[in-house]
């Protein structure tokens, strides 16, 4: 029987490579918004984070998500990624 391949991406702040699943990813549709995408199924570019709260924050001050997907980003998508980074650091019961 045949293994289902597991599609791997890389986190654009700290270059992990993990399963597209865990990874968190925000994507600049064709109208030009930035979106965090919960899916992964959206239409347009795409960078991927892992929920790890100081690549965040570090790819925040560089400017690494923001060279990634070819736009500024907005202060509500950082917003919504950290929300998400704190819900994933809580454990779950």
């Amino acid at each position: 029987m045949k293994r289902k391949r597991v599609p791997m991406r890389t986190c654009v702040g700290c270059r992990r490579t993990a399963s597209k699943r865990e990874l968190l990813r925000v994507v600049r549709t064709p109208d030009g918004e930035v979106e965090v995408d919960l899916t992964g199924k959206k239409s347009g570019r795409g960078a991927y984070l892992c929920g790890d709260l100081e690549c965040l924050e570090a790819t925040r001050k560089k400017g690494i998500l923001a060279r990634a997907l070819k736009v500024e980003i907005p202060a509500d998508v950082f917003d919504k990624l950290k929300e998400l980074c704190t819900a994933e650091d809580e454990p779950h019961e």
